[in-house]
């Protein structure tokens, strides 16, 4: 799933090929997509797109109407601006929003999803509603830019890796940077965020903003339109099970999930001891 750095540099890049320019029509071809009718999203005919930002791991398109449009890209989304229409045998896309030709030709802006499980979602509704609306209302602090309030890492007892991954504790944070961010601050990701020494807590918060802004930089110095698919992400331990710790040497271990995994390295964060298989628990999903 895209996370608070893929979205933001998807947000930042689309937002200065696309400002300003006329929509020329708007279809959502993709069954269930909208979860929004009032307004209807072919309404956005002959509206200029005003920009693109990101809330949490959300995109938001404004429109100089006052109307934005909300999409939550899920596990297999994304937003790209295409330079050229969909062709009748394009089953992947799920908005459509055509701009108007401007020099370089024709532009869409085209909302795919890949694989079976089709997820994606978009909202259409007037700009003040958005942070009303119950999908944004939910979500805790952004993790980025600024600073999470140590309060809220201290004041549970909940295992770290759940509760960083929890939008309503915090907004932005997925399974690829809770990895990243809890390698950084050296913390175990079954340690109680009610045991965090004043230090820990620390370390923590300073481990979310810098991985983020370190990512958003690097996506910055060398991504342009159109965006891959699949971004190459500045990873440490994500993924690198049985690759060496980039800071000690020791090999990188997984937690192996039904559905996904979990990478640690035992050296930096549970004082040496491999933690076990979770395979058919139910525990921290």
């Amino acid at each position: 799933m895209p996370e608070l750095p893929e979205v933001e540099i998807t947000a930042r890049l689309l937002d200065q090929a696309v400002a300003g320019a006329k929509v020329e029509s708007a279809m959502a071809p993709g069954l269930n997509v909208m979860k929004s009718f009032k307004p209807p999203l072919d309404g956005l005919a002959g509206d200029r797109i005003d920009g693109v930002r990101r809330r949490g791991k959300m995109l938001v398109i404004d429109f100089s109407s006052g109307l934005s449009l909300l999409i939550h890209l899920m596990s297999a989304g994304t937003l790209q601006l295409h330079g050229k229409r969909a062709g009748p045998k394009d089953r992947t896309s799920r908005v459509l929003i055509r701009l108007e030709p401007d020099q370089g030709g024709e532009r869409e802006l085209r909302l795919r999803e890949f694989g079976t499980r089709q997820r994606a979602w978009a909202k259409l509704m007037p700009a003040e509603e958005i942070e009303t609306d119950e999908d944004v209302a939910k979500l805790g602090p952004e993790a980025w830019p600024d600073p999470v309030p140590v309060g809220v890492v201290t004041t549970t007892d909940r295992p770290l890796y759940s509760l960083l991954r929890d939008q309503r504790t915090i907004a932005g944070i997925g399974r690829t940077w809770v990895d990243e961010i809890l390698w950084s601050a050296r913390l175990s990701p079954f340690k109680r965020a009610a045991d965090l020494e004043p230090e820990e807590a620390e370390r923590l918060l300073a481990a979310i903003h810098d991985r983020f802004q370190a990512a958003i930089d690097f996506y910055e110095s060398g991504l342009t339109l159109p965006l891959p698919d699949k971004l190459p992400k500045p990873l440490e331990v994500h993924g690198r099970e049985g690759e060496a710790c980039s800071r000690c040497g020791e090999l990188i271990h997984a937690v192996h999930y039904r559905d996904y995994t979990l990478c640690y390295c035992p050296r930096e964060q549970t004082g040496g001891e491999p933690l076990k298989d979770r395979r058919l628990s139910r525990l921290l999903k």
